[in-house]
């Protein structure tokens, strides 16, 4: 959100900027009023949701449209389950707007601050070996174009260009409707428990393959894996959802206020790590509890961090961890924050982490008050070794030629981005480095 003094921050701040304008458009035909406004003065358009990229994907120096108000649902086809939502709709109101349609997403991340159109623009995902990130669930989308028109993608308009606008990167134009697969409403049984490193990593193709939602946490320096197990089952399934209590606990105290202080301890007195992280693993409540689709796969994170993820292929996960578990090792860091380990199916989408293969993610974390670079970066080039590919919303070194060489449809991306924006409109910075000018 743009503060009093006209300065946009992005939630790990990361990004600042101050645009030469903020628009706050309510409707469609307001977002086409700004974008055509922009032209004629020769400004560059961005739009922002929830501002939960890591990266400068959303930065804007020209017109910043901030979409918050172009938010609900515009029409749901009950046969179907297809539910057309605002842009601007954040993931955390799609429970309550599709409740009465019994209705879900079929898969969603830890995380539901983002807006619709950022989430799919970005490659949020989730995990599941059978499952992709939320861009797989898109099958319409209508954006503002350079021109100011309205330009729909779905399975009767221009279907073949549906696998590249589902995610763009905002480089396409301003999204303002985004179609959704949902599926009926359903329940997940959670199991969350602590278990042996090694023992995950030496069957973890199999963990992926046995579970509908499988995931870990490593805190490095430690030999065990927070293991988060999901079972989907019918939505009238009798549900046993944590108490407050157990939650507030868990997930308020213990993940959020008592991490906040290790965190910071962390970085003032690095010798601590150590032991924190060996606290954090104990800590690690093992339980069981059944509960709605989107209560189990999000949580709360109120601590501030930065992050990089990279995508590999999912064979090549298990070698690549142990590579960074000895990276940390022979470099005697002490990293407060845990690794985490997804997965995702193969997609068609022309920019996909998971683009035409079965993919497995490693994500690394620093406290936001630590320098995360030179950990970063030599993760990054653990991940060069195994063909990894960078998410779009989290920080990463790679530029245009380099993408070119890890997404088989890169370049015909760029085409269409010539052909669509010419002129540029909806560039910026991180859009020049990772597409090309």
């Amino acid at each position: 959100m743009t503060a009093a003094n006209g300065v946009w921050r992005n939630w790990a701040r990361t990004e600042t900027v101050k645009p030469a304008r903020v628009e706050r458009p309510a409707s469609i035909g307001a977002v086409q009023r700004a974008v055509t406004a922009a032209a004629r003065a020769g400004l560059r358009v961005k739009a922002v949701g929830a501002g939960h990229s890591f990266t400068g994907i959303a930065v804007a120096t020209g017109v910043l449209l901030e979409l918050d108000d172009l938010s609900g649902i515009v029409a749901v086809d009950r046969e179907r389950g297809r539910v057309t939502l605002l842009g601007g709709t954040r993931l955390h109101q799609l429970p309550q707007l599709l409740r009465p349609y019994e209705l879900a997403l079929a898969n969603m991340g830890d995380i539901d601050r983002q807006s619709i159109a950022g989430a799919i623009s970005t490659g949020t995902h989730g995990t599941g070996a059978r499952f992709g990130g939320i861009a797989t669930q898109v099958v319409g989308v209508t954006l503002v174009t350079a021109e100011g028109e309205l330009r729909r993608i779905d399975e009767q308009n221009e279907p073949e260009l549906l696998p590249a606008v589902a995610l763009s990167l905002g480089a396409l134009g301003v999204i303002v409707e985004v179609t959704l697969q949902c599926v009926p409403a359903f329940a997940l049984a959670a199991v969350e428990e602590q278990e042996s490193l090694d023992d995950v990593l030496a069957h973890l193709t199999d963990r992926h393959a046995a579970a509908d939602h499988f995931e870990f946490y490593w805190f490095p320096g430690t030999r065990s894996a927070a293991t988060k197990t999901n079972t989907r089952l019918p939505a009238d399934t009798p549900l046993a959802p944590l108490g407050r209590g157990r939650a507030f606990l868990d997930d308020t105290l213990m993940a959020n206020g008592l991490y906040r202080v290790t965190c910071a301890a962390g970085s003032a007195v690095p010798a601590v790590v150590p032991r924190v992280n060996a606290l954090a693993e104990r800590l690690w409540s093992n339980r069981r509890f059944t509960d709605h689709s989107h209560r189990v796969f999000t949580t709360s994170r109120t601590v501030r961090f930065r992050e990089q993820e990279y995508a590999l292929p999912a064979d090549a996960v298990p070698e690549a961890l142990r590579a960074v578990d000895a990276l940390i090792t022979e470099r005697g860091w002490r990293i407060s924050f845990p690794v985490e380990v997804r997965s995702a199916a193969a997609d068609d989408l022309w920019l996909s982490t998971a683009s035409g293969r079965e993919t497995g993610y490693i994500a690394v974390h620093r406290y936001h008050r630590e320098d995360h670079t030179e950990y970063f970066e030599a993760v990054e080039e653990i991940m060069d070794r195994h063909h990894g590919r960078p998410h779009w919303g989290k920080l990463h070194g790679k530029s245009a030629g380099q993408l070119g060489e890890l997404y088989p449809r890169h370049g015909e991306f760029v085409a269409l981005r010539d052909a669509a924006d010419p002129e540029r409109l909806f560039t910026n910075a991180y859009l020049d480095r990772v597409l090309g000018e």
